[in-house]
C-alpha cells in the first residue's frame, strides 16, 4: 500500500497532463467538425473535394503517425513546434475529421421541408441552422459523439510517442524504474475512472435532450374529413403532435392550412 502512495503522485501529475490534452482537443475539435460538416452542405465542388480528401487523409493514416510527421517532418520544410502544441494540433485535426462525419450524418437526416419551411418563416440561414437544425443533429449524433469522445480519452496516450509526461509515460518510467507492473494497472484504473465520468456525462446530457423522443401525445387527428360544398378539403386526414415538439404547416395557398388550423381550434 505504501508502494501505491509512493508512485501516486507522479500517475496524477501525468493524468492532469492527460485531462488537459483531452480537454483542449475537445474544445477545439467539436466545433472545426460542426464547421466541416456544415462546409459541406455548401454546393461548392471544389471545396467538397477539399474536404473530403482531408477526411480521407486523417481516417486512414494512424495518428500516431499524424503526430510523428506533425512534430518530427513539419521542422524539414521550416514548421517547428513544441511538443504539447504539435499534440493538440494533430489530435484536433484527426478527431475534428471524425466529428465531420458524424455531423454530416445527422444533418443528412433532416428532412428538407424543414428548411423550406425555415424559408417561408423568413428564418435566416444562420438562424435556420442555429434554431432549427442543430438542436435536432445534435439529439441524432449524441451517443456517436459520446462514443468518439470516450475513444479520444484513451487515445491521448499516444501523446508518449512525443516525450510528453502523460499518464502512460509516467506509469512506464515508474515500472521500468521499479520492475513492476503496479503502475501500469494503477493507470489503468484511472483511465476507467475518466470513462466512468465521460459515461455518467454522456447519459446526462442525453436525458436532458431526451425531450425530443418524448413518446407523448399532444393532440392527434385521425380520418378527418372536411368540404366545402363540393370541394374536398381533406380526405381522410390523420396528424399526430407529441408532446414538447414544434409542428410547422407548410403549403400552397388553398392547400387547408387554415382550414386545419381552425379544427384544431374547435372552430
Amino acid at each position: 500500500m505504501s508502494y501505491l502512495f509512493e508512485i501516486l503522485p507522479s500517475l496524477l501529475s501525468g493524468a492532469s497532463m492527460t485531462l488537459q490534452v483531452f480537454a483542449l482537443v475537445l474544445i477545439f475539435s467539436i466545433p472545426l467538425g460542426v464547421l466541416i460538416a456544415f462546409a459541406l452542405q455548401v454546393h461548392w465542388n471544389l471545396l467538397h473535394h477539399l474536404i473530403n480528401i482531408y477526411i480521407w487523409i486523417m481516417r486512414g493514416t494512424p495518428l500516431l503517425l499524424q503526430l510523428i510527421f506533425i512534430y518530427y517532418v513539419l521542422p524539414s520544410i521550416g514548421i517547428r513546434l513544441d511538443r504539447l502544441p504539435a499534440a493538440i494540433i494533430a489530435f484536433v485535426l484527426n478527431s475534428a475529421a471524425y466529428f465531420a462525419e458524424i455531423f454530416r450524418g445527422g444533418i443528412d437526416t433532416i428532412p428538407k421541408g424543414q428548411y423550406e419551411a425555415a424559408k417561408v418563416l423568413k428564418f435566416s440561414p444562420f438562424d435556420t441552422v442555429r434554431y432549427i437544425i442543430l438542436p435536432q443533429v445534435t439529439k441524432i449524433v449524441l451517443p456517436s459523439v459520446f462514443n468518439e469522445v470516450m475513444s479520444l480519452v484513451k487515445d491521448t496516450s499516444l501523446v508518449y510517442a512525443l516525450g510528453i509526461s502523460d499518464l502512460i509515460l509516467a506509469s512506464r518510467t515508474a515500472a521500468n524504474r521499479d520492475a513492476s507492473l503496479v503502475p501500469m494497472f494503477l493507470a489503468g484504473a484511472i483511465y476507467l475512472i475518466l470513462i466512468g465520468i465521460v459515461t455518467i456525462l454522456a447519459k446526462k446530457v442525453e436525458k436532458k435532450y431526451s425531450y425530443y423522443r418524448s413518446e407523448a401525445t399532444m393532440l392527434e387527428l385521425r380520418n378527418i374529413n372536411k368540404g366545402f360544398g363540393e370541394k374536398q378539403i381533406l380526405s381522410n386526414f390523420s396528424l399526430r403532435i407529441p408532446e414538447k415538439q414544434i409542428l410547422a404547416i407548410v403549403g400552397p395557398s388553398g392547400g387547408g392550412k387554415t382550414t386545419l388550423l381552425r379544427m384544431l381550434a374547435g372552430l
